[in-house]
């Protein structure tokens, strides 16, 4: 038993020692225990301080916060963390990292850094002591990154308000160097409040600044933001982790702070700003930050601001907003967090394009703590189709044939507007009001979107049903919700709604009060006794106001009805009064400045927002004008003009017409009088024209009578016209048969002696092609000898001589051939004057001579033609014997050859000549015989005719007297012959 007792305990090492004061010191519930485990750290810290650190570091610092009332505790603790700053030289574990890490234990974590502070405050002199000694180690030991924050913090405080040290900080490279510190400080998603210290100096360089824009945006800024954003969608897994608190605090405001850097490129009507939505939708910065919108680990002030921004990149820019459609994002009812109506739905896609996601976001979201998410939804699809009619028609008529269809009603802003739901109005109140926004802004100042809307119908005319328009249903709710006192929200969305769709817009007013009762209705809330509501009755006054600003004479409640109700039953002064308080309520007042969002200070009620800013402007705008309305007289319309286009009907020209109409009344009634006394002048005319009309018949009967004598005698007469006529016509036909065959026997004469020409033609021309040949070989062999050197010479001159006469002999030919052609249209005119000088009982016999004459001039004129076609061709054959000539220097047997060619040609020339002289002789002589034919038969011929000539186939009854003539045309034949075979 003794022995057992003078048994030593098993020796501990330091190791253990360390981990079980460590474990005491982070267990103890008694501050004597918490007190004496310190003490026994802090005589290991000189020697075994990165054991100590790594045990007990925390427990240690925590014990400054827990047990920061008692002075000695806190006294130990700040000597023991000296220690561990100051450990042994000898120690083994004694190293420049753990001094390091124990630095950026107290740097990284702002809450440690501000114990130290604290202790300053202390009136123990020990405790401030310890704290500065310790402060000054921290600092010692990251000493760079202390004076980088300093120069950081130097420079946020010097450039917010002077655009000159903004561009000298710019120019410097500040901002690579501000990306290069973020980036090595974590980035957004682990970098401390250096991060968001650099984000807020760059913010300071660009805010207003258009120079240091255009450097940020042309060294690759933008590219740097698009980069950090991306890292932070990389990083969404950890952003999902269980981490600190401060550390998911600190990684939103570095979010919050990259996206107001990137707001502020985005100021709408600056300088430069459409070259940095290009540039930011160029490096995928909205994709990324529309991304980071519908992300579930992202924090909700995040989301927000990453909507606006989005909103911002594409507002007023109009190939972005077409393009921003295309866009797909997770989608929001799938996140069970959205507190979306239907849950989520299990069939809901996870992608779905950025518009339908917008409006789940902003009208499927029911959840209070998501409502700036949701006005910041509602914004961007406001930057949608800003500024843009298409966008904005096309979004219209998507709404409305889902509408009309039925389909996915949660997110189409007409069938929330025009199909309530009253049980989530009650609970959901902002989600009508946001419909109400959206379709403001989509009807507002475009005429078009508001005939789009004013066409969409309730019920069915075929099947009995009353056809509600979309207006009347909008006023149906409205007076509806107010009659239930339903959440004022609801019922300001609708007054804007309407406020916009009527302004300007006479339609929509008479569509309006087309409803009698939607006036009562209003008027009743503005007057209704209790406790007020501002907003409210503002609106509705301004409705009023609006709807008899825009009425006219031929509006359903005419204009002066509607004055004369709005004075009896509102009365001036209420109505000034209730338009002043909306005026004057400092959610109207005080818009711009008072934020629209949720406030968090009181979570679980609505937020505070009730208008949209571009409401608030048109209200403003038009707050002194529709003030003024009621004192307008009832008489007095205003006119109105859209794209300039006056709207509706002029007053100003239905008054003229009316006055015009009745003018013509006036003048109808005495047109009316005055066709009664006609229809009586009318009776009495056509009793008197039946008494004449009688008279005449008889008369005429006696003009009958007369014209049937007449009638017989000129038939008599012209029975004896027809038989003298017909023997006239036989004698015609004897003479002309005789006449053909007198022709016919001449033409085959005409014909023998051509044959017979043809075969002496034929003869001879081989009996001189023989004899030709003969000769010119002889010549040949002769004049071989001469013809050396000089015969180049000879051709030459020979050519030329050749041209020279075919030349005058052909402008003579052609000379003879026009006096000939003169000379037969004299001769057609004199025959022409001739046969009118006839008379009548010989016309038809001179129209058979002139036929006759006709024909054969035309048979005349082919032979001389014929001639002339012979003598052109008898060019061309020169210009062919040119063209042989020179071939004759390579061959001196066709030169000889070619030589008798051009000889026989102008001899056939010569003799085609002579043969036209003598045709020409022979005209001459048969012109004598004709006109002495005319003269045998009593017709008149002037002497000129003695000079021209006439076809000789006219004399055909003459052929026995005239054999000399058929030689001298036989022989004219023959020569002609020759020549074609010359």
């Amino acid at each position: 038993m003794f022995s057992s007792i003078s048994t030593a305990p098993a020796k501990q090492s330091v190791s253990d020692t360390i981990s079980v004061l460590s474990g005491r010191l982070s267990s103890a519930t008694l501050l004597e225990d918490r007190r004496a485990a310190i003490l026994g750290l802090r005589s290991f810290a000189k020697d075994f301080p990165a054991t100590v650190a790594s045990g007990a570091l925390r427990s240690l610092i925590g014990s400054l916060s827990n047990d920061g009332e008692d002075v000695d505790t806190v006294k130990v603790v700040l000597e023991t963390l000296l220690m561990l700053f100051n450990p042994n030289q000898d120690s083994p574990e004694a190293s420049d990292e753990i001094v390091l890490w124990l630095a950026d234990e107290f740097t990284q974590r702002q809450d440690n850094i501000t114990l130290l502070l604290d202790f300053l405050e202390e009136a123990d002199f020990y405790s401030r002591l310890y704290s500065l000694q310790l402060l000054t180690a921290i600092l010692s030991a990251r000493a760079e990154r202390t004076e980088e924050n300093e120069a950081i913090t130097l420079l946020t405080f010097l450039t917010p308000s002077s655009a000159d040290i903004q561009k000298l900080v710019a120019f410097e490279n500040a901002f690579d160097r501000l990306f290069s510190i973020i980036a090595l400080d974590g980035s957004l998603a682990d970098g401390s409040r250096v991060v968001e210290d650099c984000l807020i100096l760059l913010a300071n360089l660009l805010r207003a600044n258009a120079s240091n824009q255009s450097l940020f945006r042309e060294s690759g800024g933008v590219k740097h933001l698009a980069t950090l954003l991306q890292g932070v969608l990389q990083g969404q897994a950890a952003m999902a982790d269980d981490v600190a608190g401060w550390v998911r605090a600190q990684r939103g405001r570095n979010i919050y702070a990259l996206l107001a850097v990137v707001r502020l490129l985005l100021v709408h009507g600056a300088v430069g700003t459409a070259q940095n939505q290009l540039a930011l939708w160029q490096h995928g910065l909205l994709y990324h930050a529309l991304r980071l919108s519908f992300s579930a680990a992202v924090q909700t002030p995040v989301k927000a601001e990453a909507l606006v921004t989005c909103a911002d990149i594409i507002k007023g820019n109009t190939t972005l907003q077409e393009s921003f459609a295309q866009l797909q994002v997770p989608s929001p009812l799938s996140q069970p967090s959205s507190g979306a109506r239907d849950g989520g739905g299990p069939d809901r896609d996870s992608e779905v394009y950025v518009i339908d996601g917008l409006l789940d976001l902003t009208l499927a979201v029911s959840a209070n703590d998501m409502f700036d998410v949701r006005i910041a939804a509602c914004d961007c699809l406001k930057a949608y189709f800003f500024d843009h009619a298409e966008i904005r028609l096309h979004f219209l008529k998507r709404a409305i044939e889902g509408y009309k269809t039925g389909l996915d009603e949660t997110a189409n802003v007409l069938a929330v507007l025009l199909r309530p739901n009253n049980d989530d109005a009650i609970v959901n109140p902002y989600r009508p009001w946001f419909a109400a926004i959206i379709t403001f802004h989509l009807l507002f100042n475009n005429p078009e979107a508001k005939r789009l809307a004013m066409a969409v119908t309730e019920g069915d005319a075929e099947d009995g049903e009353e056809i509600v328009t979309s207006i009347q249903s909008v006023a149906a709710h409205l007076l509806s919700g107010l009659g239930r006192e339903q959440d004022s929200r609801v019922a300001t969305g609708y007054l804007i709604l309407l406020l916009g769709w009527m302004f300007e817009d006479l339609e929509a007013v008479n569509d309006f009060l087309a409803e009698g009762s939607n006036i009562q209705g209003l008027i009743q809330v503005v007057v209704r006794p209790g406790p007020a509501d501002e907003i409210i009755q503002g609106l509705c006054v301004m409705i009023l106001g609006e709807i008899y600003e825009f009425s006219t004479k031929d509006s359903p409640i005419p204009r002066a009805s509607l004055h004369a109700i709005l004075l009896s039953r509102l009365g001036k002064e209420k109505f000034i009064d209730r338009l002043s308080r909306l005026r004057t309520n400092p959610f109207m007042r005080d818009f711009e400045v008072l934020p629209q969002k949720l406030d968090p200070s009181s979570p679980g009620r609505l937020p505070e927002v009730f208008f949209d800013i571009t409401f608030v402007d048109f209200f403003k705008d038009n707050y002194s004008r529709l003030l003024r309305a009621i004192d307008r007289e009832p008489g007095l319309e205003i006119p109105v003009s859209a794209n300039g286009v006056q709207q509706g009907i002029s007053r100003d020209l239905v008054d003229s017409l009316r006055a015009q109409l009745k003018e013509k009344s006036k003048a109808l009634d005495e047109l009316h009088m005055a066709s009664t006394t006609l229809e009586r002048q009318l009776g009495q005319e056509q009793a008197d024209h039946r008494k004449s009309r009688e008279n005449a018949a008889v008369d005429l009967a006696k003009v009958n009578a007369t014209i049937d004598a007449v009638q017989r005698d000129h038939a008599a007469e012209l029975d004896k016209l027809r038989q003298q006529l017909a023997s006239e016509q036989a004698e015609h036909a004897r003479q002309l048969k005789q006449a053909t065959q007198s022709k016919e026997v001449e033409l085959e004469a005409g014909r023998r002696k051509l044959v017979s020409i043809q075969e002496d033609c034929k003869r001879q021309i081989e009996y001189t092609k023989k004899t030709s040949e003969a000769e010119l070989d002889r010549k040949l062999r002769r004049k071989m000898a001469s013809l050396g050197d000089d015969h180049e010479k000879q051709l030459s001159k020979a050519s030329k001589a050749a041209e020279v006469e075919v030349d005058r002999l052909k402008r003579r030919a052609d000379a003879e051939a026009a006096d000939l052609r003169a000379t037969i249209s004299r001769l057609e005119v004199d025959l022409m004057k001739t046969n009118k000088n006839k008379a009548q009982e010989l016309h038809t016999l001179q129209e058979e001579h002139a036929a006759q004459l006709a024909l054969t001039q035309q048979q005349s004129l082919a032979k001389l033609e014929k001639q002339i076609d012979l003598a052109e061709e008898s060019a061309s054959k020169c210009a062919r014997l040119e063209k042989e000539l020179d071939e004759t220097r390579q061959d001196g047997l066709k030169i000889a050859a070619n030589l008798a060619e051009i000889t026989d040609a102008k001899q056939a020339i010569q003799t085609e000549l002579d043969d036209l002289l003598m045709v020409f002789a022979d005209l001459e002589d048969k012109v004598s015989k004709y006109k002495a034919r005319l003269r045998k038969i009593g017709q008149e011929v002037s002497d000129g005719e003695d000079e021209e000539s006439e076809d000789e186939s006219e004399d055909g009854q003459g052929q026995s007297d005239d054999d000399g003539e058929s030689e001298d045309e036989a022989g004219n034949g023959q020569v002609t012959a020759s020549r074609k075979t010359a």
